[in-house]
């Protein structure tokens, strides 16, 4: 269980196998008892697309709990964030020393995320069977 991210959730819309799950998204500090003075309180709801081969067994309105590995996490912020980062710093250092010139090379290391980014995009199926989510019933 400590392997595991969950989030309780209501089923909004059930299409085959295929649920909409709605959940509310806190930050940390979101329960804090002065969170009305703070900017950095927020919660924000979200809509998860679930595959269940039990779909059938759930209504509208049920509340359930949305299941997901915490190592999805990790990995979703090594590709969103870590890998670009290493991409944009390696890159930086290279076309600084084949060009000596600051500007082209912070540009050309900038530009070198938009394949980055495309094959993310080109991926994002096979990358949505990696990161999917599942339910469980609330007992």
């Amino acid at each position: 269980m400590a392997n595991t991210i969950r989030h309780q959730g209501i089923v909004e819309n059930i299409n085959g196998s295929h649920l909409k799950v709605r959940i509310i998204q806190t930050s940390a500090c979101a329960s804090c008892s002065v969170k009305g003075h703070c900017s950095s309180a927020d919660t924000k709801e979200k809509l998860i697309d679930i595959t269940d081969a039990d779909a059938a067994s759930y209504q509208p309105g049920d509340r359930v709990w949305v299941v997901g590995e915490l190592s999805m996490g990790a990995m979703a912020v090594l590709l969103a964030f870590v890998f670009p980062f290493l991409v944009l710093i390696v890159s930086l250092f290279i076309f600084m020393v084949i060009w000596n010139d600051e500007l082209r090379s912070a540009l050309c290391s900038l530009a070198l995320l938009i394949p980055y980014y495309y094959i993310l995009w080109l991926n994002k199926s096979r990358l949505g069977k990696k990161f999917s989510f599942s339910i469980q019933p609330m007992n």
